[in-house]
């Protein structure tokens, strides 16, 4: 008989999300910013007053850019070195996964990947194995890359881009409008590493699944969106408030959790599907049944407003996670 999991007190959730890694590595990201200068990151979307327009970031998972009249989404991610190590096959589709996720965040319908792999002939042919098993489920290409075989520590990376007609901003997120958490709650996590794999239940149907934000943001339905990644649940969507510094208070009892997983682990892992997605007031009904038709789970937990302020309820009781105008998330330029 298997017992129910622990249920960690809101206080005790508060500290989990605050001490978490995932979150506390975002502000690094900073850095960037700090060496490249805006001159450089927002060259390429200048409106005509000389300042960032909404395609410029930064913030969001992917950046958009302007190619031949169309809107074409370019990503990226670097996978954790100890993962890598753990296991490379692993790595190599975490690095297709993370990317398909970032161009669905973004509104984009995927179109390659490209990777580059540094590691010794048996780990790259095993990060390349998982690279193909990801690349063949989603139903993308991997287009090119670079190869280098050595016995030094691994190394894995990989690139994506895709098309995005109407793409989602978080610098789209506004006070009324709905947060909408989605959710595959098939499958279990892992023991190694905070990650929540569903693709191996959800199977032949994640292809769709990754799709499915694009068609929302074409009717609409969404308007701005954020993967859910390392920092979790509750450091990615201070990452989505952090642009344009909104609150939200988060009701935990309308979190979609998968069951025996205790609430406090799936707030912080990160799930191979799931997504944040601010959804424009009267539309709520629309998003949730959408991935409801896919069998995905979807529910309103939230409503943002312009108090600066990440919260979290349960039941009756209410706790202030930050507040972004005293908390550094990202500590990139708005």
């Amino acid at each position: 008989m298997t017992s129910a999991p622990e249920t960690a007190s809101l206080a005790e959730i508060v500290s989990a999300v605050l001490t978490h890694p995932g979150l506390r590595a975002k502000a690094e990201i900073g850095l960037v910013a700090e060496e490249l200068g805006q001159e450089v990151m927002g060259a390429a979307a200048m409106g005509t007053a000389g300042a960032p327009d909404w395609l410029g970031g930064p913030g969001d998972d992917g950046a958009v850019v302007e190619a031949g009249g169309a809107r074409v989404v370019a990503c990226g991610e670097a996978i954790f070195p100890p993962f890598v190590v753990a296991d490379p096959h692993g790595a190599g589709f975490a690095a297709v996964l993370t990317n398909v996720n970032d161009l669905a965040a973004m509104g984009a319908e995927p179109l390659g990947i490209v990777d580059t792999v540094v590691a010794p002939e048996p780990v790259a042919r095993a990060v390349l194995a998982g690279m193909r098993e990801a690349a063949l489920l989603y139903r993308v290409p991997i287009v090119g890359g670079h190869l280098t075989v050595h016995d030094g520590p691994p190394a894995v990376s990989a690139f994506g881009v895709g098309h995005a007609p109407v793409p989602l901003s978080v610098t789209r997120a506004e006070p009324g409008q709905s947060l909408v958490v989605a959710a595959a709650l098939d499958g279990e996590m892992r023991t190694d590493f905070p990650f929540f794999p569903a693709f191996r239940s959800r199977g032949d149907r994640c292809a769709g699944d990754v799709r499915l934000l694009a068609a929302l943001a074409r009717a609409g339905t969404c308007v701005a969106a954020k993967d859910i990644s390392m920092a979790g649940l509750v450091g990615s969507l201070a990452m989505l408030l952090e642009c344009d510094s909104l609150g939200v208070t988060v009701d935990l009892d309308a979190v979609p959790a998968p069951a025996g997983v205790p609430l406090i682990s799936w707030l912080t892992c990160f799930p191979s599907f799931g997504f944040l997605l601010c959804v424009p007031r009267g539309r709520e009904d629309e998003c949730v049944a959408a991935f409801a038709g896919r069998e995905l789970a979807a529910a309103v937990v939230g409503v943002l407003d312009d108090t600066r302020e990440l919260a979290l309820r349960a039941g009756a009781e209410r706790a202030t996670v930050l507040r972004l105008d005293e908390f550094r998330v990202t500590g990139l330029p708005h």
